[in-house]
């Protein structure tokens, strides 16, 4: 009986001990204990004898310990989830052994009367192992206590000292907690905050965005940063980042826990890094790679590239102070002319571009204003700067920026090609023509020493007795690459690349070789077309007077030919050079003259020789009476000029031009221009030449 006791004992303070802890468990040793209950009873009832009936009391708790155990089993074998709550109660496990002892010892006094000594002994001998039991449980206590108490300010002491504010929010996005950073950082109390549902904290603009961010995560997406500003204590709008974690399923949280990090700063300097990489520092403007975004970033408008000439001139002379102080103008000009939607950068030092959100008409009407502005002269330092400008257009359409911007490009260089101050849309054809000009821009240069240069000569006839009196050389760029070029498209670009000399250097001297080997035979004369530019050079006339002496032509059978409209602004310097070489005894001569009335007035100051017409160009007519040929012959006739009606293509123009009075006549209805040997050919079909 005294073991069984013992043993009731141990799993009642074992039940009550693990009932928080292990539920089943606890059950099982209920079961256990009522169990064992039953048979200290049963054996307690058989030992005095008790009647039959009395036995029969014993069949419940048996049956109730075994239903108990039953139970705790399948419940630990379904996992045995804890139940809420706090720590296991001590009370089970103090009380528990002194309420065992008194009623032992009540039991005893009931059927013996007083105690032994033997038996004194015994229960004083369980008083002390109890205490030492409960001093010990309390010294583990206290050290348990220490340690969490240890823990909790490390806890705390890490949430204080951090940079993030902690937020717990319930099932209803209100604000449960904010760690003690809310106040430190962002100036938010315990009742500014908690309590409230989140969206009220932050911005209108950002709550909704925010709100559908916590559904999907409590719905069970993967967390994701939330991007929003956040009022402070101070009612200021802060920009922060926020990073969500779903910690509803452990006990202890029960919430969505967010980290608040204020990344103001950040982004401040995030965007004064981001305004340094896209702006131009001198002007303010926008930047190439803030034009290529704004372009990629568009689907229709226009781009306007637009070049300034005439600023290297100013940095060169006047310095890169004063040219800084013009372009810094130009870029206020610009920010002027266009609209609040438009797009103003500057793409490289001279060149700026505009992003306009207009169609086309209004487009080119922007051009023009831009024209107009930039055409104003600057006033820097008490002086005033002119400027030109050559703008190119190209229409977005949803391109790619690099394209656009290239054909804009493209635009602006024809711009400047056809004369500057002008506007140019760029279209396909346009794109081919700049193609073409780049391949002749990267094959001319080495053209002469690579043997590529040819001449074609065309013969001069008089008109009335059609036999020959000179030819024209004409130059031929025969290419590899671009296969045979043309004086019209070889000349710009010669002058452009600053090789126009040395391909007059090789004209003049091919022409007067040919002329030394024909003039053995016969008596002609040798014309060579020359620019304004040629004429200009300090030593063209040494030049002309070396090339002359070396191959042994007589002066009077060279004739230089300058185009008469690109004389232009260079007539003086073209009177003096057209001077010179007649003093040399080289006769000049005046080619494409259009009769016009400016031609007219200054074809007196001209020094020349010749006069070249073409009949139909001057009057617009293919045959017939030309009056105004006539008065240009009486009129040459009068300066002692001498007449050649060119470009004569039809045998009517022939005749009109014999009617007219002009002496000499040359053009393909006359004969077509040829090599050197077709031609000493076809002189081999006339008895002499004369000149």
């Amino acid at each position: 009986m005294v073991a069984g006791g013992f043993g009731l004992a141990a799993i009642g303070v074992a039940a009550l001990a693990d009932w928080q802890r292990r539920p089943g468990a606890a059950i099982c040793l209920l079961g256990a204990g009522a169990a064992q209950f039953g048979l200290l009873a049963l054996i307690v009832l058989l030992a005095y004898e008790a009647p039959d009936r009395a036995l029969l009391t014993t069949v419940g708790p048996l049956v109730v310990g075994a239903l108990l155990t039953a139970a705790g089993v399948r419940r630990v074998a379904a996992g045995d989830p804890r139940r809420p709550g706090g720590p296991p109660p001590v009370w089970p496990r103090v009380s528990a052994p002194a309420a065992i002892a008194t009623l032992a010892a009540g039991g005893h006094l009931y059927a013996h009367g007083d105690f032994t000594p033997g038996a004194i002994l015994l229960g004083l001998a369980v008083i002390p192992p109890l205490v030492v039991r409960e001093l010990m449980t309390a010294t583990d206590n206290r050290r348990y206590a220490a340690r969490l108490a240890a823990q909790e300010a490390h806890f705390r002491a890490l949430v204080a000292g951090g940079n993030d504010l902690i937020l717990l929010l319930d099932e209803a996005l209100r604000v449960r907690w904010q760690s003690p950073a809310g106040t430190r950082l962002f100036g938010l109390t315990d009742a500014d905050v908690l309590g409230r549902p989140f969206a009220d904290l932050l911005h209108p603009a950002d709550a909704p965005r925010a709100a559908l961010l916590l559904d999907e995560v409590r719905a069970g997406a993967r967390p994701t940063l939330l991007v929003a500003r956040m009022r402070d204590g101070h009612g200021a709008w802060q920009e922060t980042e926020s990073t969500i974690s779903d910690q509803r399923g452990a006990p202890e949280v029960q919430a969505l826990v967010l980290h608040v990090r204020d990344v103001g700063e950040r982004r401040r300097l995030e965007r004064a890094v981001h305004q340094l990489a896209a702006t131009d520092q001198l002007t303010g403007l926008a930047n190439r790679r803030e034009l290529l975004r704004e372009l990629a970033a568009r689907r229709n408008g226009a781009l306007l590239v637009v070049d300034l000439h005439g600023l290297g001139v100013v940095n060169d002379g006047r310095g890169h102070a004063v040219g800084d102080v013009v372009v810094v103008e130009v870029a206020r000009r610009l920010r002027a002319a266009v609209g609040p939607d438009d797009l103003v950068a500057r793409l490289v030092g001279d060149e700026f571009g505009v992003v306009t959100t207009a169609g086309p008409v209004l487009a080119y009407a922007l051009g023009t204003r831009l024209l107009e502005a930039l055409g104003e002269p600057y006033r820097v330092a008490g002086d005033e700067v002119r400027l030109q400008a050559s703008i190119g257009l190209a229409e977005i359409f949803g391109a790619a920026a690099d394209d656009v911007l290239r054909q804009a490009d493209l635009a602006r260089r024809r711009a400047a090609q056809l004369g500057r101050d002008r506007i140019e849309w760029y279209d396909a054809y346009l794109e081919e023509q700049l193609v073409r000009r780049l391949d002749l821009e990267r094959e001319l240069p080495g053209a002469v020493a690579r043997g590529e240069l040819d001449l074609v000569y065309q013969p001069v006839l008089g008109l009335a007795d059609r036999l020959p009196v000179g030819t024209e050389a004409l130059l031929r760029w025969r290419s590899p690459v671009l296969g045979t070029v043309l004086p019209a498209e070889l000349l710009p670009v010669a002058e452009d690349l600053d090789l126009l000399g040395e391909v007059g250097r090789w004209v003049l001297d091919r022409a007067c070789r040919q002329l030394a080997d024909w003039s053995a035979d016969r008596q002609l004369w040798m014309s060579v077309n020359v620019t304004p530019r040629e004429l200009a050079a300090p030593d063209f006339l040494q030049r002309a007077a070396a090339v002359l002496a070396t191959h042994g032509v007589p002066p009077d059978r060279l004739v230089v030919e300058v185009a008469e409209p690109r004389i232009g602004a260079e007539l003086p310097t073209v009177v003096a050079r057209l001077a010179g070489l007649r003093s040399l005894g080289v006769r000049t001569a005046l080619d494409d003259f259009r009769a016009a009335h400016a031609s007219l007035a200054q074809l007196r100051r001209l020094p020349i020789d010749l006069l070249k017409l073409a009949p139909h160009r001057v009057d617009g007519a293919d045959g017939g009476h030309h009056p105004l040929v006539d008065v240009v012959v009486s009129l040459g006739d009068r300066l002692g000029l001498e007449i050649v009606a060119a470009q004569l293509e039809t045998p009517a123009q022939v005749a009109a031009a014999g009617r007219a009075g002009c002496r000499y006549g040359q053009g393909f209805a006359l004969a077509r221009p040829a090599t050197a040997e077709r031609v000493e050919a076809y002189f081999e079909e006339f008895p002499s030449a004369s000149r």
